[in-house]
C-alpha cells in the first residue's frame, strides 16, 4: 500500500445473536434514530454534510444529551460516549456482550460498527451496517483505508436499488453484498434471498445489516461472481461490482481485479444461463471507450444469447477525470505526492496500454426471453431522472413484448394512449404561423424528449383509446390534404418509436 497507511478494521458483533439485534433494533427505533428523526435533529445541510464526510455540522448538532443525539454520536459519528447516558437508552451490556459496542477507557464506551438508519421505499425504518467511518464517507473520507473494508450507504447502491424491478419472486441473488442493501431490499419480494462476496467480512456484516433492519435471514456464500451459487437459477438477480477500472486491485471494494472493464463484462456474458425465463439481471458497470471502437457495439457484444437488454449510459469521464475520482477515492491524494503521482501515472500508463480514451458508467438491465429475436438497446441518457425507476424500466420490457408481436399491419388495427403526465412544446420563431419543430417531454420516469413532425404531434395528441391508428391516420390525412395510403406507410415507424420509447401505451 506504501505511503497509505493500513488500518486494521475492529472486531464485528456477533452474527449469531438475532435476539440482541431484535432488542438494539427497538431501542434505536425508540429513540426515533431513524432516516426522518435524523433529518429533524440535524437540519438539511448537516444530514446532506454526512453524505459528503464532513462530520462538523452533525457533531454540533448533537452536542447536548438527548437520547437520539447520544445514538447519533456512538453510532454515526463514532464518538465514545459517557457509560451512564446510555444505559437507559440501549441494553448495554448485551451490546457489549455480543459485540456491539466495546468500553473505552473507565467509564466510556464506542461502537465497533458503523449504524446508519435509512429509509424503506415503503417508509420502512432499516439499518445498514458497516465498517467504522463508512457510514459518512468512503474509504477516502473518515473510514478505514484496508483492502477489506465493507462500505456503508453510497450513491451507487442507492441507484441500483431504485433501478431494480420490484416484484414478488421465488429467488433473488445478490452479487457482491457488500454492507447487504440490495439483499435488504430484495428480501421484501422475494422469497428466498442469496448474498454473495468474496470479502467473508461483507457477508458477515450482511447478516448484521439484515437482523438490525428486522428482515429475514438470506444464504450467505462467499466467493467470487457466480462461484458460490453454482449452475443454481435465480428470478432475481442484481449487482454493484467492484466496477471499477483501475491497476491491480487494491480495494476489494471497488477494484474487480480483473484487466479493463473484463469484470463487467464476465458478469453480463456469463448471468444468462443463470436466469429464469422472464428473469431480470440488473447491475451497474464501468466500461471502456476505446480508440476506433464504437461503445455501444462493445456492450452489445457482452449481452448473453436468450435475453433482452436494457443498456443506459448515464456519464462519461476522459481517462483523467476517471484516474482522479477513485485516487481521491482511496484517499491517496492526501499521502505523499510523489507516490501519489506515481500512482496517477500507474492509470494513464493502464489506459494508454489498452487504447482507452474515455470511460462510461451506467446501467445494464437484462431480462431472460424464449423470444426468436431477443431486443438489445444500448442508448446514452445523462439527463435527470424520476427515482425510483424499478416500474418505469419493467414497463420498458412490456412494451418490448407488444412491439415485438404487433406488425406494422397490427399496429394501425391497435388503440393508444397518449401517456399520463406527457406534454407538448412548440418551438419556432415568436409570430411564425408554424413550429420549426414540436417536441413531446415525459414529466416522469426516464422524463424523455421526442422530436415529431406535425403529423406525429397531431396523432399523439388525439391518442386515447377511442380510435383505432389506422383511423386516426385518415383522419389527418384528409386534413392535411395527403395520401392516406401513403401516410399509412410510413407512420408506423414513428408510432413504433413513441410506444419504445414510452409515450404511447396500448389502450387495453
Amino acid at each position: 500500500m506504501g505511503g497509505v497507511s493500513n488500518t486494521s478494521l475492529s472486531p464485528l458483533p456477533s452474527s449469531d445473536r438475532v435476539d440482541v439485534a431484535a432488542r438494539l433494533r427497538d431501542a434505536l427505533l425508540g429513540a426515533s434514530f431513524t432516516a426522518d428523526g435524523l433529518l429533524d435533529l440535524l437540519g438539511a445541510p448537516a444530514y446532506a454534510a454526512l453524505a459528503r464526510s464532513e462530520t462538523v455540522p452533525a457533531l454540533r448538532a448533537t452536542r447536548g444529551d438527548t437520547p437520539l443525539e447520544t445514538l447519533v454520536r456512538l453510532f454515526l459519528l463514532q464518538q465514545p460516549v459517557p457509560h451512564a447516558r446510555v444505559t437507559d437508552v440501549l441494553p448495554v451490556e448485551e451490546c457489549l456482550d455480543s459485540g456491539w459496542l466495546t468500553r473505552v477507557g473507565a467509564d466510556e464506551i464506542a461502537a465497533t460498527v458503523d449504524v446508519r438508519p435509512y429509509g424503506g421505499p415503503g417508509g420502512e425504518d432499516w439499518f445498514i451496517v458497516s465498517d467504522l467511518g463508512c457510514a459518512v464517507g468512503g474509504a477516502g473520507g473518515i473510514g478505514s483505508r484496508d483492502e477489506g473494508v465493507v462500505l456503508g450507504v453510497g450513491g451507487a447502491s442507492t441507484t441500483l436499488a431504485g433501478i431494480t424491478v420490484r416484484m414478488p419472486v421465488a429467488s433473488a441473488l445478490d452479487l457482491g453484498t457488500g454492507s447487504g442493501i440490495q439483499a435488504l431490499h430484495a428480501a421484501q419480494h422475494a422469497t428466498r434471498v442469496t448474498a454473495t462476496d468474496l470479502n467473508p467480512r461483507a457477508l458477515h456484516i450482511t447478516a448484521l445489516t439484515l437482523a438490525l433492519s428486522g428482515a429475514p435471514a438470506a444464504d450467505l456464500r462467499e466467493g467470487s461472481l457466480f462461484e458460490p451459487v453454482g449452475d443454481k437459477t435465480y428470478d432475481l438477480i442484481v449487482s454493484n461490482p467492484p466496477f471499477v477500472i483501475s491497476p491491480g486491485a487494491r480495494l476489494t471494494y471497488r477494484d474487480g481485479g480483473m484487466g479493463g472493464d473484463d469484470l463487467c463484462r464476465t458478469l453480463v456474458q456469463q448471468v444468462g444461463d443463470r436466469l429464469n425465463e422472464g428473469g431480470y439481471a440488473q447491475f451497474l458497470a464501468n466500461w471502456q471507450h476505446v480508440e476506433g471502437e464504437d461503445w455501444q457495439d462493445r456492450l452489445r457484444s457482452w449481452v448473453p444469447r436468450g435475453c433482452d437488454a436494457w443498456i443506459v449510459q448515464r456519464e462519461v469521464q476522459d481517462v483523467t477525470q476517471y484516474a482522479e475520482l477513485w485516487l481521491r477515492d482511496a484517499g491517496d491524494h492526501r499521502g505523499d505526492p510523489a507516490e501519489y503521482q506515481a500512482r496517477y501515472d500507474a492509470w494513464l500508463d493502464e489506459f494508454e496500454a489498452r487504447k482507452v480514451k474515455a470511460v462510461g458508467f451506467g446501467w445494464i438491465t437484462l431480462r431472460r426471453t424464449s423470444a426468436a429475436a431477443p431486443s438489445v438497446t444500448v442508448e446514452e441518457w445523462p439527463h435527470p431522472v424520476e427515482q425510483p425507476l424499478g416500474e418505469t424500466v419493467r414497463a420498458h420490457f412490456d412494451r418490448v413484448d407488444f412491439l415485438r408481436a404487433h406488425d406494422d399491419a397490427a399496429l394501425l388495427a391497435g388503440h393508444f394512449r397518449l401517456v399520463a403526465e406527457v406534454v407538448q412544446e412548440q418551438v419556432g420563431l415568436p409570430g411564425a404561423e408554424d413550429p420549426e419543430h414540436v417536441v413531446l417531454r415525459q414529466h416522469r420516469g426516464m422524463r424523455r424528449a421526442t422530436k415529431v413532425d406535425t403529423v406525429g404531434a397531431g396523432f399523439a395528441g388525439v391518442c386515447d383509446g377511442t380510435l383505432s391508428a389506422g383511423r386516426i391516420l385518415d383522419a389527418i390525412a384528409q386534413l392535411v390534404g395527403e395520401d392516406p395510403v401513403l401516410l399509412r406507410d410510413r407512420t408506423p415507424a414513428q408510432i413504433r418509436l413513441l410506444v419504445e420509447q414510452g409515450f404511447l401505451e396500448p389502450a387495453v
